[in-house]
């Protein structure tokens, strides 16, 4: 790899979200493989200070390693635009997009992509009418309960009846104003990455838990179990790829990509797709990485050599 493309790198890590430990951690282990393969290597937490204190002349290119509000949803990607640093992952409009639910849902729908049925409903929404809206959305109990713009299923509830989606739904629309009623899709989980616009592979995940909410993803006592690759048939297997990357294109994503899906009855059901999945040790896409011959020094550095600016 031409490492002369850039040569004074800044890691941006741990934020103001609801994933700042998160961030810490995936950032923390970017810095310590850029070191190791020689890159000079600053930090930068936006939590102590603002984006426009980043120095763009000790800087060649930005190493995005946050998560949530402020960090994929376009924010500071827009900061980095504005200061004409080279930067990783995807640029504003694609990071706000995909971080954004409901327009997510739409450009999915827009796209053929099948995904769970889902509505909204914020804090003027009447609660006496979601027996309503569920019927006319055609959803089922269980149903799944999720903010609309938060990240590693932060805040994300599973509703197995109206008592407890009533009683979650108020907590929630407090907390977050506007929340998303989707369908629960049950069958195996499956994740895909992205990177640099070629599939990288399939993993399952199968959780000890009730579904994969934030203490399957990061609590190592939660005890997932990660199958890689994913036990699919080679026809599925290549379906599931194609559709993630055609999600990734339909984003105009850059950099690394994961798509989450549920597999049920022979079809994919797109969740989300995340433009910034963690790079923790308990993470999914270096373990694909990983699986695929690519070591974390070398994926790390694959991301970084992507890093551009006015995407």
């Amino acid at each position: 790899m031409n490492r002369k493309k850039f040569k004074n790198i800044l890691v941006v890590l741990g934020g103001t979200s609801g994933e700042r430990t998160v961030s810490l951690e995936s950032g923390k282990a970017c810095i310590k493989a850029l070191k190791k393969i020689k890159y000079k290597i600053s930090s930068f937490d936006p939590q102590k200070k603002n984006f426009n204190l980043i120095n763009k002349r000790k800087t060649d290119a930005i190493f995005n390693a946050l998560h949530g509000k402020d960090g994929e949803d376009g924010i500071a990607q827009s900061y980095f635009e504005y200061l004409k640093i080279p930067y990783t992952h995807s640029g504003v409009v694609s990071s706000f997009n995909a971080m954004d639910k409901l327009i997510s849902k739409k450009i999915f729908l827009k796209n053929k992509i099948k995904t769970p049925k889902y509505f909204s409903i914020d804090r003027n929404h009447k609660i006496s009418t979601i027996d309503k809206m569920l019927k006319l959305k055609k959803i089922n109990y269980p149903l799944i309960l999720k903010p609309v713009n938060e990240g590693s299923s932060l805040g994300v509830e599973l509703c197995n009846d109206k008592k407890v989606l009533i009683s979650s739904i108020k907590k929630l629309v407090k907390k977050y104003n506007r929340v998303m009623i989707e369908q629960f899709i049950p069958g195996q989980e499956i994740q895909v990455a992205i990177i640099n616009g070629k599939p990288l592979g399939a993993i399952e995940l199968v959780p000890k838990r009730k579904f994969y909410d934030y203490k399957a993803k990061y609590t190592k006592s939660a005890k997932t179990e990660h199958i890689m690759p994913a036990r699919l048939s080679k026809s599925k297997y290549l379906e599931v790829l194609n559709i993630a990357k055609k999600t990734h294109d339909a984003f105009k994503c850059r950099g690394v990509t994961r798509a989450d899906f549920k597999f049920y009855k022979g079809n994919f059901y797109l969740l989300e797709i995340n433009t910034q999945p963690g790079m923790t040790s308990l993470s999914l896409v270096p373990e694909i990485a990983n699986y695929k011959g690519i070591n974390f020094e070398q994926l790390v550095e694959k991301i970084l050599l992507d890093a551009s600016i006015n995407k």
